[in-house]
């Protein structure tokens, strides 16, 4: 023990520099009360992630010396109402139909798959130059849809165009096997990121699933903007994604919108979103109102108003609830919370609920 101690203090005094690691555990618990109502039929029951979504997560980052670091980021989605995990998917990753007789392709029934780190699953290198991602990770479009919404993307207050675009174009969200290059931290409130996605088919077919995305922002004081665009290779036709917003803090309130043009193969859709956030004492007030539609046969239309409250009971404890209503046109059917409307009906969905964070 002490010619240990004796030769870490010749080191110490001699200049040399030891790396330095850490690992965190971190997550979030939340559990909602949802109700929907439509006019063919209502729901209610149980779930989670109203206000944030449940997960179960470990981070960890090494110092290598010289303005370097190595880390890593695995986040799992956790269904917290039935003790289930999320199930990760095959977005940018298209597989084939399952076949009876040799079982390839077999489907996995959600819940039985055990946890997932569906969420996120990256190594990085970082320095000075940057930060490069090798793994599942948040595609460069889905950051104007999160940071321009009142609501995030959580719960029945959700904007409509997330909602929609998400359904549209699978890349709005999350891709598997992406690499990607993130600018450094120092540019004068600037930022930028390029993802590429690998669909990890054979060279002699039609690159399905290979992805590419960027992204723009800058970030300084009260004022934050953003724009972004994506595009994947499909054997049914190319999905493309656009999307910008920007926001506004008045200290008071807080003002966003954003926009955003999704399309896949020949069908386009097109939709808004404008939002206010306002501090009330320990609690917050969230507003939006959005309206999206496709240029399918009839032009399919939804408008959706939200309004929610937020209490923050302690730094990682808090209450909320929200209210949303959906009105639908030209053949469109959009419900809340698994309500069940007819074409041209309209929704209205309910959230109360807990969370809480470690």
């Amino acid at each position: 023990m002490k010619k240990t101690l004796l030769a870490l203090a010749v080191l110490a005094a001699s200049g040399a520099s030891f790396a330095q690691s850490s690992v965190t555990l971190f997550g979030i618990v939340d559990a909602t009360l949802a109700f929907g109502r439509g006019d063919v039929s209502n729901l209610q029951r149980l779930t989670n992630s109203g206000l944030n979504s449940s997960r179960l997560g470990f981070k960890g980052t090494e110092d290598l010396g010289g303005g370097m670091n190595a880390g890593f980021w695995l986040e799992a989605g956790v269904n917290n109402d039935d003790g289930t995990g999320s199930a990760t998917n095959m977005n940018n990753q298209p597989v084939a139909a399952f076949n009876a007789t040799s079982g390839a392709n077999a489907p996995v029934r959600a819940g039985t798959q055990g946890l997932t780190f569906n969420r996120r699953s990256i190594v990085t290198l970082g320095g000075g130059f940057g930060e490069v991602r090798l793994g599942r990770d948040y595609t460069p479009t889905f950051y104007n849809t999160s940071n321009y919404d009142a609501f995030g993307t959580n719960g029945v207050g959700t904007s409509i165009v997330a909602v929609k675009a998400w359904g549209l174009e699978s890349e709005s969200l999350r891709a598997s096997n992406s690499i990607s290059y993130l600018l450094p931290s120092n540019l004068g409130g600037f930022g930028g990121q390029v993802s590429y996605m690998m669909g990890e088919n054979a060279s002699t077919g039609a690159k399905d699933g290979n992805g590419l995305q960027a992204r723009g922002s800058f970030d300084q004081g009260p004022i934050s903007v953003g724009v972004a665009y994506g595009v994947t290779k499909r054997t049914t036709g190319d999905s493309k994604v656009t999307n910008f917003g920007a926001s506004y803090d008045l200290g008071a309130a807080k003002l966003m919108g954003m926009y955003s043009q999704d399309k896949i193969g020949s069908l386009t859709g097109k939709g808004f979103n404008l939002g206010v956030t306002a501090p009330v004492g320990a609690g917050l007030i969230r507003a939006t109102y959005g309206s999206y539609k496709t240029d399918a046969a009839g032009t399919p239309k939804t408008n959706q108003f939200a309004l929610g409250y937020v209490h923050n009971l302690s730094k990682r404890t808090a209450l909320y609830t929200t209210i949303a209503r959906t009105s639908n046109s030209g053949g469109a059917s959009q419900a809340l919370n698994g309500a069940v409307t007819s074409a041209n009906g309209s929704s209205t969905g309910y959230d109360f609920g807990v969370r809480h964070s470690f």
